[in-house]
């Protein structure tokens, strides 16, 4: 009965404008059965249509349930298995009310901090590649008697001013501000550096390596992206290779005549072009960033997953931890401590039904419908973005397909997903990676083209002081976000970001206004 409350309550309209009969097909982001029309703080916590449709409104507010509430150490409770170390207690705290993370504030990266889903990358500089005396996604914690590998207390974010061409004002004087963040990791923040460990490249020793910040993006609309079928994406692809108007081509590790079928970007035909993920690591949705998450974020295993995310090497972390006089005294000789940490065939402490439960909600979530469809400065704004260029990378619609879901991992059909076949959706992007050429850019330069449906809600949804846009939450605002990807002129987004400089304001404010409702 509590469960059936949670989904009534879920449903209930909200604070925005009910469909009529003269709404634009674009009203409708999700289509029809992937939109919802609540758009109070909660608009990114709801059952999309088809999720009800399907009579799956228990299985979601399930997964619901274990998607906000904290994983814990306590055997004996529900949602127990909690490290040994880990990066985040739960999904809430990453994806708060399951919007992208909130902006970073200057000084102490406050890592338990709810809202603060910006995650660390740390790699060499000179290769782009994940050092390997740390997880991909590092952890910040650790579960008794085991220690975070890294001290988040010792890591401090620092934001820098930037100045583009233009001297960051418009030719009618209206200034913007544009700032990037630095992170110090010294390397006693490392434990496994205080511990002995000595890295062969040097980096550690010189703090040689590099870190950066990568925010999370909200978790809603994922199935509907899920549904794209395999061939659009590749003919996206295919024509963006073709007609020559990106400066720096597309990624050659990801597309050279066709999908790269070996390496980091391996995609297997069998389960379709990668689509998850700012670095398109990840993909089918059964696969993707959600699915992997609720593992290595908390570390809880599952019976694909019988194991726990450490370090990239696979060993580092469990030879250093095993050698540690304060957690021998607690858990035992150092042989078990090794044994327990690098073993791959532990319990599982998630059962199939749970995570079955967790992927309902993760591809039943609705997309807020779109906002102010009728108004002239958001129409104007809307000819505009298309005038301009911003959807050539910000491609507007695609039609989902028969929608058939795939899972790699292969796990026991318990519930039915929720689907979405045919439906015409306004996500705004070519689901394609390009590069903007940013100071202190995301790790490699090549970001997948983020999906701006929805965005505009952020503060609303989270409490946040700013929209928190771009990769690492530098953009405080839209116009930041546009002028960030005019920045460099060797930028993918120069031209229509040129475009939109020399517009008169009111027609900038047109085009903040449409992003900001969508």
């Amino acid at each position: 009965m509590a469960l059936a409350a949670i989904s009534l309550v879920a449903c209930k309209p909200g604070s925005g404008e009910e469909p009529g009969t003269d709404m634009p097909e674009w009203y409708y982001t999700g289509g029809k059965l992937g939109t919802t029309t609540n758009l109070t703080s909660k608009t990114f916590r709801q059952p999309s249509p088809a999720t009800e449709n399907a009579g799956l409104s228990v299985p979601f507010a399930q997964g619901d349930q274990i998607a906000e509430k904290e994983f814990v150490t306590n055997e004996s409770a529900r949602q127990h298995g909690l490290g040994p170390v880990y990066v985040r207690a739960s999904c809430q705290h990453c994806h708060p009310n399951y919007s992208h993370g909130t902006s970073v504030p200057a000084g102490k990266y406050d890592a338990a901090n709810i809202g603060n889903g910006t995650l660390l990358v740390v790699i060499n500089p000179a290769t782009q590649a994940y050092v390997p005396w740390l997880a991909g996604m590092p952890q910040l914690f650790g579960a008794k008697p085991f220690k975070a590998p890294l001290d988040p207390d010792k890591i401090t974010v620092q934001w820098l001013n930037a100045t583009d061409e233009h001297g960051n004002q418009f030719a009618d004087g209206e200034s913007y501000e544009l700032r990037y963040p630095e992170v110090h990791m010294p390397n006693t923040a490392v434990y496994v550096y205080n511990q002995g460990y000595r890295d062969p490249d040097g980096l550690l020793e010189s703090e040689g390596y590099e870190v950066k910040l990568e925010n999370t993006i909200g978790v809603y609309g994922s199935g509907l992206l899920d549904a794209i079928p395999d061939q659009d994406i590749i003919d996206q692809y295919a024509k963006e290779a073709a007609d020559g108007k990106l400066k720096n081509g597309l990624n050659p590790d990801f597309w050279n005549g066709g999908f790269q079928n070996s390496g980091y970007y391996k995609n297997d035909p069998k389960w379709g072009p990668k689509r998850f993920t700012y670095a398109l690591t990840r993909g089918p949705i059964m696969d993707a960033a959600g699915a992997n998450a609720i593992w290595n974020i908390t570390n809880v295993t599952r019976s694909d997953r019988k194991y726990h995310y450490l370090d990239l090497n696979g060993k580092i972390y469990a030879e250093y931890a095993s050698k540690d006089p304060e957690v021998q005294a607690q858990f035992g000789t150092e042989q078990e401590i090794y044994n327990y940490l690098t073993s791959k065939e532990l319990p599982a402490e998630m059962t199939d039904e749970e995570f079955t439960q967790v992927m309902v909600w993760h591809r039943g979530l609705a997309v807020p419908a779109a906002r102010n469809v009728n108004d002239p400065k958001v129409l104007r704004g809307k000819e505009l973005f298309t005038q301009i260029g911003c959807d050539y990378c910000h491609r507007p619609s695609w039609t989902t397909g028969q929608d058939e879901v795939r899972d790699p991992n292969q796990f026991p059909v318990t519930v039915q997903m929720p689907r979405y076949p045919n439906q015409k959706i306004w996500p705004y992007t070519d689901m394609v990676q390009h590069k903007l050429c940013m100071e202190n850019d995301i790790r490699t330069g090549w970001c997948r083209t983020t999906p701006l449906w929805g965005r505009g809600l952020h503060r609303k949804a989270t409490g946040d002081a700013y929209e928190a846009r771009m990769h690492d939450t530098r953009a405080r605002n839209v116009i930041e976000a546009i002028m960030w990807h005019g920045y460099s002129k060797e930028s993918d987004a120069y031209y229509p970001t040129q475009q939109f400089y020399n517009l008169e304001k009111e027609d900038r404010d047109a085009i903040v206004a449409f992003i900001n409702a969508i």
